[in-house]
């Protein structure tokens, strides 16, 4: 089969002119599935970085079949339904355990916490999904588990 070079030029031209319309600015809308089954831990407050001692767990965020929500906020695990719409993200109706821990990890839960509560929009990478809301922006990077 021989192509005619309007056929080759359409052939090369095209995907270049769908890479561009995917990265000039335009979002796609996204979906349940680019979330479940994903487990991102907390790296970032602010654009400041999370900084642990030894003994504290690192802030996570777990979304699951159907978008239930669970992890650890800094100092208490959490529970909740997720909910996307219109390339935002909430934890709805979020349960939390209520142990004291000591001020700077209930400093990162309090802000984990009130921002995953509140819509959210959603910046969403290959290894990163950043949140941000009038009251906080959290950087959270991808740690699936390997089995």
């Amino acid at each position: 089969m021989k192509l005619s070079s309007k056929s080759l030029l359409a052939a090369i031209t095209l995907p270049v002119l769908l890479t561009a319309c995917q990265s000039n600015g335009e979002s796609m809308e996204l979906t349940a599935t680019d979330f479940q089954h994903h487990n991102w831990e907390l790296v970032q407050i602010d654009g400041q970085d999370i900084n642990l001692d030894s003994k504290e767990v690192a802030p996570r965020l777990e979304i699951g079949e159907n978008m239930t929500a669970n992890g650890n906020a800094g100092c208490n695990n959490f529970f909740g339904q997720a909910e996307l719409k219109n390339n935002q993200l909430r934890i709805d109706k979020m349960g939390m355990t209520m142990k004291m821990c000591p001020d700077a990890a209930m400093e990162v839960e309090q802000a984990m916490s009130k921002t995953l509560m509140e819509w959210s929009d959603v910046t969403l990478t290959k290894d990163q999904m950043i949140l941000t809301n009038g009251i906080h922006t959290l950087t959270f990077n991808l740690r699936d588990w390997v089995n």
